[in-house]
């Protein structure tokens, strides 16, 4: 980091904190690994970062400090944390693909966040980029770019062979030069918790994002009703601290339980500090697993689930994701949820409601998997949400009755009567329309009214078995069915198809 001067009680500058939005493939994490030079894409699952990270890069020996938000919609909350905390946004709008849904919600959080952006219209390496039609849509969704006479700076980038990087990395410092970002290094510091979990060898982790002052290893910190004493400290590397300064992530170890990511802390010099600041009013926790409901049927299916994730924001990225899944006919009810891998305690709360048990980032413990397989427990565990969601529909589907699609393959008219069984009749008649087919349903019809439903066993023409005898040919059938055809009849032959309803 640059060094500065610091005067006592004076503000000294500090790295500008840049969030990074928009739609989930338009490359914004790609963009993180070429400026990092690393390659962070290609570790974590399916190319999508799960949670919110914190990186610090340098560039012209200034720091930049890069909050990297999940992109997927499931992780709207977190998105919106992250904007509230930053110094500049970064709009990534792909040059081939234009603004989306989410970009516009991108939009709306870093409006609402009220912070200065930048637009980086990626992939302009590809031969279907369109970087005029990709302006003409921020345009409609009201971003004025400097080229259309607004005050929004865009750069045309490459994250895959980095062009305009370097441009990008400029804007930024330029625009953190505007904005006159300072911070007093000499206070106890204060900041958000951008991540926390519980690691089973090291205990409680947390990742802090200090806004302001120093942080040292010794102190003491609450964050809305959780302590730290801080016994260890690591930058976003790995590498071991002994403090934090403003605008840099830091990970701790000290912590008595998981504060809530998104909370604010605060440093204090002793335990007994702490103690005066845990009796402030505490904020609300935030409701988890509300989901939105839909109109609501007699005899509705549910469906029970546990969930288990390694971290809250991963619970409140789920909550957020599945909270809109609704349908007339089945639904789910959360049973239980958690932070930690799956014991034996969820597989008995899921076996008691007849349950599933999804986990995100987590694994089954030993007891835990023998468990379910006594109590025949599904447990399911992933490592991308927007598979859990599609999984948890895919699992609502099952209980949808199928619907039932009729297809009519043909007429045919009786003409003589053969034989009768206890439960068949053998018949034969002329195709009068369309055709018959071996095993297809049949309706009998007398008086242009149904009498009653049966199978087309066999089929014969010219006294020969066949699969299919066309219009306007005579042939045999024999009729599966407990009703006695009678010469005049007409039968309606059709097949029906069960068709798996989707939510």
């Amino acid at each position: 980091m640059e060094e500065t001067n610091i005067k006592t009680n004076s503000s000294a500058k500090r790295p500008p904190i840049v969030v990074v939005l928009g739609h989930v493939d338009h490359g914004k994490t790609k963009i993180l690994d070429y400026i990092r030079k690393t390659k962070i894409a290609e570790k974590e699952a399916g190319g999508i970062t799960q949670h919110i990270g914190a990186y610090q890069v340098q560039h012209n020996g200034k720091m930049i400090t890069f909050l990297d938000t999940p992109g997927h919609e499931a992780f709207s909350a977190i998105r919106s944390r992250g904007a509230k905390v930053a110094d500049i946004a970064i709009l990534v709008v792909a040059a081939d693909d234009g603004v989306k849904p989410q970009t516009k919600e991108a939009i709306k959080h870093i409006q609402d966040a009220k912070i200065p952006f930048i637009v980086a219209l990626n992939k302009i390496d590809k031969e279907e980029a369109r970087p005029v039609m990709a302006k003409n849509q921020l345009a409609e969704a009201g971003v004025l770019l400097e080229d259309y006479g607004g005050q929004i700076s865009a750069v045309e980038i490459s994250a895959k062979t980095g062009k305009n990087v370097d441009e990008l990395l400029e804007l930024i410092l330029l625009t953190a030069e505007l904005e006159n970002l300072e911070a007093n290094p000499n206070q106890k510091a204060k900041g958000v918790i951008i991540e926390s979990h519980l690691n089973p060898k090291r205990g409680y982790l947390a990742t802090l994002l200090i806004q302001k002052g120093t942080l040292k290893i010794g102190d003491h910190i609450v964050s809305g009703g959780t302590l730290a004493k801080v016994k260890m400290m690591e930058d976003f590397a790995g590498k071991v601290l002994r403090e934090g300064r403003p605008s840099q992530p830091v990970l701790t170890l000290g912590w008595n339980e998981s504060p809530d990511v998104g909370e604010n802390f605060q440093a204090a010099e002793t335990k007994e500090e702490t103690e005066t600041l845990l009796n402030r009013p505490l904020k609300p926790e935030v409701p988890i697993f509300l989901k939105k409901t839909g109109p609501q049927k007699e005899n509705k299916k549910i469906l029970n689930i546990v969930f288990k994730a390694d971290t809250q924001s991963s619970l409140e990225a789920i909550s957020e994701a599945i909270k809109n899944i609704s349908s007339e006919e089945v639904s789910y009810n959360v049973v239980g949820y958690g932070i930690g891998n799956i014991k034996d305690n969820d597989i008995q709360t899921a076996a008691n409601g007849e349950g599933i048990i999804y986990g995100f980032y987590v694994e089954i413990e030993n007891s835990a998997g023998r468990l379910a397989e006594k109590e025949k427990v599904k447990v399911k565990t992933f490592k991308i949400i927007y598979e859990l969601v599609e999984e948890l529909r895919k699992d609502l589907s099952e209980l949808l009755e199928p619907e039932i699609k009729r297809t009519v393959l043909g007429k045919l008219k009786i003409l003589k009567l053969f034989k009768k069984g206890t439960n068949y009749q053998i018949v034969g008649g002329k195709v009068s329309w369309g055709l018959a087919r071996r095993g297809a349903l049949i309706d009998v019809l007398r008086n242009n009214g149904k009498i009653v439903s049966g199978r087309l066993s066999q089929l014969q023409h010219n006294k020969v078995d066949v699969e299919e005898v066309k219009e306007g040919l005579e042939c045999g059938i024999r009729f599966e069915g407990p009703v006695e055809i009678k010469e005049g009849d007409v039968l309606e032959i059709y097949e029906e198809e069960k068709i798996r309803k989707s939510i």
